[in-house]
């Protein structure tokens, strides 16, 4: 049986016993939920409906999940068990059918379906816990014996087997494992499911959520209450039970995984169990190809932080497998290949974004190819060190560098390191916190409101809505002024307590009448609010709220998404709010439209990025506010400023159009069959609204903010800058209307002082600048011929020289050496060398009589982009044997080993590229 037919008969399976078939969701989770960077269980999507916060849409489901865990990165290769990425099928069940039925499903399924023996057929259930109060599960038990399984292939197994809960506290309830005995000729006769053995192999799991786990009054425990509803999550991994029903050893050999081991062979020319050193490359290879074709389909990009970093991790372990292999460079996009060919017919975004992956794939190749060579010979170094010192560690500040300069992931280093009977000395993560911290405080900007307190704030509104028993109906799509109710309100002071005494809940009419001093901050709930919540980007509308009768006035400050319901955060200006007051709720227009111009725009600018960049651009971000827009899009490299203004001209083009914008109900099928862009990391339902801009030909996007009702209306579109956000992250910047009005108009006013200045029309100022600036340079270099003769540097060509610098992620970067008779020659060059390439990252060096001499030079901005003159020089200066250091913006050093400077310059050159990509 196929992998593809143990899929599609269990989802049919369980559709025809009332389950709903739901697609896959994103390896990326939802947006608002932060427990994890990637998806981790079937049931991971899910987690708001087990939660009650969401309505699922039914109450029996069924999914084949694409999953991805980390916990296992390390013995991917290793073993021929672990997996990265894999497919969890999944039948659940919210408040409908409970254990008698689960476990009826789950026996009928392995036997008629699947084919098993019942013979084979050996369960676990929970054995009891005295500190949770609970006995065994006789319940399961019993039905399992009712079923035909004897009492002796009934095994109880420990809380920490059999007893599922996501934390300390919320649903929870113990669970039932189904094993596979696969005979005492792959163990012996005393093993039993639950233990460490190759004889059982557990196939399913099955969750029984019957409680809900809360800290005791004394906070030395846990309680546990009946749930007003019992669940079911049950999860069976695809990929471990096509080994069982395909009659094979491992995973590795299944229909899935074969066809990756044999790409390895073909471009290794090896074979798969000729040793252990290549079995494990070739395992390593088959899982990562998986999962980094997954994963950049679901538009992660590699990076150095969250599941960016996962990402990379996973493709430079696998390059690194790939070179001890001796592959052919571009190997990386030939296993992505035959991933969309494996499973593309199943997973269609696999094909659909295809040329993004390829991208992806194939730049982190070519960008960690060139510094591994360096660095695996530097980690070498110090391996040879540590053995001729006898000592059986390496410092951590060595394996920080590594990381810091050739890119390599720290927990490739230890691999690399237990290789050898290694391990690492002292605090890796330490040394990493203070880079980063490093890097937060040069970016920061000084915003209002730390993350803890925008949560505390959020917590308290989540707090006060679900106490008000009052939902919220959003009118914003279709009115500005609605005219509603006060639903509940709340009065809270900075320590986050009504103003007076005790704890200021909803209930009392005297506290929700009272008369307040203005400037009092209230949470408030109306029947009907026309404020949109901020939400994908967008911000929170603000406005006013006033009593019909005239006596209250409240300004909105904030408006707080809550699921599909919303609290607005307001100050009193006038009078008291009352519960049941009939009020007037006008949202600010002039920032509404503003804010729906920026909008609008940020689509048209996501359309012509994938137009004229390429369609590997997808959202990693936004800002969209009345005062400007800011997009962060995934692309590897800075913007040309000819492919900025071709896509501005773009935007343009198509805002004089003057395309009607219409926002469209309809299903989230139906959405992606018309190619509609979806926000990365957000969950939609069945029914979802999407953005059309025109026919649908160049813009269509899934997206719940308001916009203009044409282009037309947003006016002349004007980008400010184009940077980087993140490593393969840039971001732009924008404005649009009348703020992008005032900027050309002040662009016109600076342009005809600087025409005055120089006695001249302002449309000529820049030629009239262009003469000024060579006629400075002339001077300058007539002046320094005039007064350096023994410089020694005149038969360097600084022109020449300055030609051969490159640009590397959107950086200038020159690494030469030259021919000059000392260290302050060199000097000489650099700086004038610096005089002609402006922002740039520079290493020279030169060889004199025996001896090396190198310089560095950083600008600031590169600086602050991680590289640094004194670390580059530093990995230099290795190479020939030398040492050295300085500043982050200059340095110096120097080598015994002339013939090695080719490959010193080469090793700066990596090391500044490693830095710029990360």
């Amino acid at each position: 049986m196929t992998s593809d037919e143990i899929r599609e008969r269990y989802l049919s399976f369980f559709e025809e016993r009332g389950h709903r078939r739901i697609p896959s969701a994103s390896l990326v989770p939802s947006a608002h939920d932060h427990s994890a960077l990637l998806t981790v269980a079937g049931m991971h999507p899910l987690k708001p409906y087990f939660l009650g916060q969401e309505t699922p849409p039914a109450r029996r489901l069924t999914s084949c999940q694409k999953v991805f865990r980390t916990v296992d990165i390390d013995n991917v290769g290793n073993t021929t068990r672990h997996l990265t990425f894999f497919e969890m099928l999944g039948n659940f069940s919210f408040g409908d059918y409970f254990k008698h039925e689960a476990i009826a499903l789950a026996w009928e399924l392995s036997k008629d379906v699947f084919g098993f023996d019942q013979a084979d057929i050996w369960v676990t259930v929970f054995e009891g816990d005295e500190g949770l109060g609970l006995g065994p599960d006789e319940e399961a038990i019993d039905r399992w014996v009712e079923l035909g399984v004897p009492r002796t292939r009934i095994v109880q197994c420990p809380r920490s087997e059999n007893f599922w809960q996501a934390g300390p506290a919320g649903p929870c309830g113990p669970c039932s494992e189904l094993y596979i005995d696969r005979g005492e000729q792959h163990g012996s006769p005393g093993d039993l499911p639950g233990g460490e053995n190759e004889r059982f192999l557990e196939y399913w799991n099955l969750v029984f959520m019957q409680y809900d786990q809360q800290p005791d009054a004394q906070g030395a425990g846990s309680t546990l209450e009946p749930l007003p509803a019992n669940n079911i999550d049950t999860g069976l991994g695809l990929n471990r039970l096509a080994a069982i029903l395909q009659g094979k050893q491992s995973v590795f050999e299944t229909d899935q995984f074969q066809p990756l081991i044999e790409l390895g062979e073909e471009l290794s020319g090896r074979r798969y169990r000729e040793d252990f050193a290549t079995d494990r490359a070739l395992r390593i290879l088959a899982d990562h190809a998986r999962a980094m074709t997954f994963l950049t389909a679901d538009g992660v990009v590699p990076s150095n932080e969250d599941r960016g970093y996962v990402l990379r991790r996973v493709m430079r372990r696998a390059i690194q497998q790939g070179r001890a292999l001796e592959l052919e460079p571009g190997f990386l996009t030939r296993y992505g290949e035959r991933v969309r060919e494996l499973m593309g017919a199943t997973y269609p975004e696999l094909s659909e974004h295809a040329e993004a992956t390829d991208m992806w794939l194939s730049s982190e190749e070519e960008s960690f190819g060139r510094t591994l060579a360096q660095g695996m010979a530097t980690l070498r170094t110090h391996i040879e060190q540590a053995r001729s010192q006898a000592r059986s560690t390496v410092p951590a500040e060595e394996v920080f560098r590594l990381h810091d300069t050739y890119g390599f992931p720290y927990e490739m280093t230890s691999e690399l390191l237990a290789e050898e009977g290694l391990s690492i000395e002292g605090d890796f993560d330490t040394l990493m916190e203070q880079q980063r911290a490093r890097g937060r405080a040069g970016g920061r900007t000084g915003a209002a409101g730390t993350p803890s307190e925008v949560a505390q704030a959020r917590a308290a509104a989540s707090s006060f809505a679900a106490g008000s028993g009052v939902a919220t109906r959003f009118t914003g799509y279709e009115s500005e002024e609605q005219h509603t109710t006060v639903g509940a309100v709340q009065g809270v002071s900075a320590n986050g307590r009504e103003p007076g005494e005790g704890p200021g809940a909803q209930g009392g009419e005297d506290s929700q009448a009272r008369s307040v001093p203005a400037g009092t901050r209230y949470l408030l709930k109306l029947a009907e609010s026309p404020f949109y919540a901020a939400g994908g980007g967008q911000v929170a509308d603000v406005g006013t709220i006033e009593c019909e009768d005239g006596d209250c006035r409240a300004r909105v400050e904030d408006v707080f998404r809550l699921g599909d319901d919303q609290a607005l955060a307001v100050v009193v200006e006038q009078g008291a709010l009352r519960t049941g007051a009939p009020v007037v709720a006008r949202v600010d227009r002039q920032a509404r439209h503003a804010t729906e111009c920026n909008h609008t725009a940020t689509h048209l600018l996501q359309a012509a990025l994938r137009e004229l960049v390429g369609s590997h651009v997808r959202q990693a971000g936004s800002y969209v506010g009345p005062d400007k827009l800011r997009f962060d899009f995934s692309h590897g490299q800075a913007m040309s400023a000819e492919e900025l203004r071709d896509v501005e001209d773009r935007v343009n083009e198509w805002i004089a159009r003057n395309d009607p914008v219409r926002p469209i109900t309809t299903t989230l099928e139906e959405a992606r069959r018309l190619g509609a862009m979806a926000l990365f990391g957000e969950k939609y339902g069945e029914v979802v609204r999407m953005v059309q801009i025109g026919d649908g030909e160049y813009s269509r996007e899934l997206c719940g903010g308001t916009h203009v009702r044409s282009t037309a209306e947003i006016g002349p579109f004007r980008i400010l800058s184009e940077t980087s956000s993140a490593a393969n992250v840039r971001r732009i910047e924008a404005v649009t209307g009348p703020v992008a009005v005032d900027l050309l108009r002040e662009h016109d006013r600076l342009l005809g002082e600087i025409g005055a200045q120089l006695r001249t029309r302002a449309e000529d100022a820049p030629s009239a600048v262009h003469t000024l600036m060579q006629e400075r340079k002339r001077l300058e270099k007539a002046l320094k011929e005039g007064s350096g003769p023994a410089s020694g540097t005149g038969s360097v060509d600084v022109d020449s020289l300055a030609r051969l610098a490159e640009e590397i992620a959107g950086a200038r970067v020159l690494t030469a050496a030259v021919d000059v008779p000392d260290a302050k020659a060199l000097l000489d060059v650099l700086d004038r060398v610096k005089g002609r390439l402006k922002d740039a990252a520079i290493l020279l060096g030169t060889a004199d009589d025996g001896r090396v001499h190198l310089v560095a030079s950083v600008a600031p901005a590169l600086v602050k982009r991680g590289v640094k003159a004194g670390a580059v020089v530093k990995v230099a200066a290795e190479m020939v044997g030398g040492g050295g250091g300085g500043r982050d913006t200059m340095a110096q050093a120097g080598g015994r080993d002339p013939e090695k400077l080719d490959a010193a310059i080469d090793a700066a050159r990596a090391a500044i590229e490693s830095a710029l990509t990360a």
